[in-house]
């Protein structure tokens, strides 16, 4: 998986590249921890996401957590397999999904 990022003030976009599951989650977490503090708006563009696995879903939803605390997070360009999971699992019901 690759991670872009954007800053524009408090405002971050990330984009996500290919797949987010075991393997790439810890990499997720980790570039969230180290980027969100001070963040009022995360956007997580999904446009070239293939695959989400539990273990993202694990790092959505502590993000959302953070977020909830600070500002908003918001989640674009989901295609319709990661719909269908959020749908699904509920994550729909907890994430802005756009």
């Amino acid at each position: 998986m690759t991670i872009e990022k954007t800053l524009n003030g408090t405002e971050l976009t990330i984009n996500l590249i290919g797949r987010l599951d075991t393997t790439t989650a810890p990499k997720l977490e980790a570039e969230l921890k180290h980027s969100i503090s001070g963040i009022k708006k995360l956007v997580l563009d999904f446009s070239a996401l293939e695959y989400l696995s539990s273990a993202g879903l694990r790092v959505l939803l502590a993000a959302q957590k953070v977020m909830n605390k600070q500002g908003e997070m918001i989640i674009r360009n989901v295609n319709e397999t990661i719909a269908d999971i959020f749908e699904i699992t509920g994550f729909c019901d907890v994430l802005t999904i756009e």
